[in-house]
């Protein structure tokens, strides 16, 4: 079942188990569901605040803006979606880049936001991310890279497809110079970025449910009719297929984080 937005009032009914649960309570437990550990999506500023050491975070790169290379129009056109996407998200751009600290650990983050139009890669969300790793590179430091993504931003074209050789390259360059690398897929992690820079972590961690994949479920079914196994492209099945290193809860994602660089050394 897709992950949807917090709606407004006092309660909600939980998209896991169908509890009525106190907004406030679902706020404390990091939006996810403490009766049945649903985790909902996050957004960008919300994931920061949760995973680094208050009043670290410094954004850098905040002020770049997607242009319109093809002209894109289908029922909207493209321009209207990017300014629609800022008015309702209040970022410029999917993703959000910075230097911060993890309970002490210096690093350099991204973090992807699904609202802003279902935290699809465009050019200036590759290009942030290609300049966060570049400069966790030139620092010395270790980048956490917490993707979220409908893939490719098809109003781009081929100038979206890119950013997936962009990416990985600096993704090359940071692990000749030794440097870790640290994933955090959520839901969902699919398409173009599923098949670049969020498959490349040194360490590669999941929400639990998390869809992981190229394309989803719907999508193969309406192109070749196949039913797919249980329980298909989720977190726990990637696991299972080593896709991916290990599940953990939202509760436990800064620490682990922290594990991770201080287990690796990098």
């Amino acid at each position: 079942m897709a992950k949807v937005e917090i709606p407004e009032g006092l309660w909600l009914r939980c998209q896991g188990c169908s509890k009525m649960i106190f907004k406030k309570v679902l706020e404390e437990h990091l939006r996810v569901c403490p009766e049945c550990g649903f985790h909902y999506r996050v957004d960008a500023r919300t994931r920061v605040q949760q995973l680094t050491d208050p009043g670290t975070f410094e954004e850098f790169n905040e002020n770049l803006v997607s242009t319109d290379p093809l002209g894109w129009a289908d029922s909207r056109p493209y321009r209207d979606r990017q300014v629609e996407a800022r008015e309702k998200t209040g970022l410029i751009e999917a993703v959000l880049t910075g230097k911060a600290y993890v309970k002490g650990r210096p690093l350099m983050l991204a973090v992807m936001d699904p609202f802003f139009i279902m935290g699809s890669m465009g050019s200036v969300v590759g290009e942030k991310i290609t300049a966060t790793i570049e400069r966790a590179t030139d620092e010395s430091l270790p980048v956490v890279v917490v993707t979220c993504s409908g893939g490719a931003r098809m109003q781009e074209g081929l100038v979206s497809l890119f950013q997936m050789a962009k990416t990985s390259s600096a993704i090359a360059r940071h692990d000749s110079a030794k440097g870790l690398y640290l994933t955090v897929l959520t839901d969902p992690t699919t398409a173009g970025v599923a098949a670049s820079f969020a498959s490349l972590g040194d360490v590669a961690i999941a929400e639990p449910k998390a869809m992981i994949g190229f394309a989803g479920p719907r999508v193969i079914w309406n192109t070749v009719k196949t039913e797919l196994p249980e329980g298909f492209q989720t977190a726990e099945f990637m696991l299972e297929h080593g896709f991916i290193d290990r599940i953990v809860p939202r509760s436990n994602l800064r620490s682990e984080i922290a594990r991770v660089i201080d287990y690796c050394g990098k």
